[in-house]
């Protein structure tokens, strides 16, 4: 158990470090972030920063010198740099969470061998493969890159086959998948937190909206046509975090269809899908994930409201603060980020 008091350490300075740092903040403990980023959300409420590049290996081991226990808030980290932490310091998630879900071919295998049902897909790792693939699940299909995508990022769709030339130079010619198309009617997620015991917690399932591959809104309680999937979604999922001895919480997101829950794709860590659990849940998200790397007990789940809202607010979406503000029903996140980019999220409200 890492008591109050300690020091925890954080690779990865975005918005959900900065939301894990203050949940750490409130239970006592001191965080440090590492991350090369000049700008670092997290850092702005961060004990300790230190501004290196993942393969800086004296930054690495001076900066598990200095704290007790390390956890991620992002899976695009090189597993060299996780290692060489943990060969110094507890990390949480364990390096095979973050290796099954860095690479989608493993990541599909890994759930298809547990009993779940992804899209249809291949592997591609050239255009020979593309068109052999194409030829196998047909269009509409998207080809996504296997590593590194998040977002809508790295990601093409395909109408016909013609477009196979134009989706491998939009991805760069990278080792990808081809998924084929999904006729689903909602997308939903399931939110889970297990600890060091092995104790699995899960929050409600909520409904998730997306604009241009990156996530609008998520609502609880879920419509029946998501409700009815819940519980198969809910159950691979927790076999899922046993199967990695998870530690932490984790994310799978699925697409609600007439032949059952389709999986998509997981995230070893807090995500984006659970911000509305701050306000709208007993324990947040990120408690239960600052709790489950620490060794404490999971704390409650249980909704705070009858239905609860929250919706990022993506790039110039920021400029609405005082308004949003004005409205006393809402709980105003905002990430301190400087830049405004179109789709850029620069925070989030919540409504209860």
């Amino acid at each position: 158990m890492i008591e109050p008091g300690a020091t925890i350490g954080i690779i990865g300075g975005g918005q959900l470090g900065r939301m894990l740092a203050l949940a750490a903040a409130s239970m006592g403990y001191r965080v440090h972030v590492f991350a090369p980023e000049a700008e670092l959300p997290a850092g702005d409420v961060a004990a300790d920063v230190t501004r290196a590049s993942y393969a800086d290996t004296a930054a690495l081991d001076g900066f598990a010198a200095a704290v007790d226990v390390v956890t991620f808030e992002f899976e695009n980290i090189d597993t060299a740099a996780i290692a060489r932490v943990a060969a110094r310091v507890p990390v949480y998630p364990s390096a095979k969470s973050l290796e099954v879900a860095q690479d989608r071919v493993a990541e599909k295998r890994f759930v298809e061998a547990l009993g779940g049902q992804p899209a249809a897909w291949a592997a591609v790792d050239s255009l020979a493969d593309l068109d052999a693939a194409i030829a196998l699940l047909g269009c509409p299909s998207v080809l996504k890159t296997r590593r590194l995508g998040y977002d809508g990022k790295g990601q093409a769709r395909l109408t016909t086959p013609g477009d196979a030339a134009a989706a491998w130079a939009a991805i760069g010619g990278q080792p990808a998948i081809l998924e084929a198309w999904v006729d689903f009617s909602h997308e939903f997620s399931v939110l889970l937190a297990r600890g060091q015991d092995g104790e699995v917690v899960t929050w409600a399932v909520p409904h998730n909206s997306h604009q241009g591959g990156i996530l609008d809104t998520s609502r609880v309680p879920a419509p029946p046509e998501i409700a009815v999937h819940s519980a198969a979604a809910t159950a691979l999922a927790i076999r899922v975090a046993e199967a990695l001895e998870h530690v932490g919480v984790l994310t799978l997101e699925f697409f609600a269809t007439p032949e059952g829950p389709r999986f998509n794709e997981m995230a070893p860590r807090v995500h984006n899908s659970g911000h509305w659990t701050i306000e709208g849940a007993r324990a947040s998200q990120f408690e239960n994930h600052i709790r489950a790397v620490c060794g404490l007990p999971l704390g409650s789940t249980e909704l705070t409201a009858p239905e609860v809202l929250m919706k990022n607010l993506l790039g110039e979406d920021v400029h609405d603060w005082q308004r949003l503000l004005a409205d006393r029903r809402a709980h105003l996140h905002l990430y301190g980020k400087s830049e405004i980019k179109p789709g850029r999220k620069m925070g989030h409200v919540t409504w209860l």
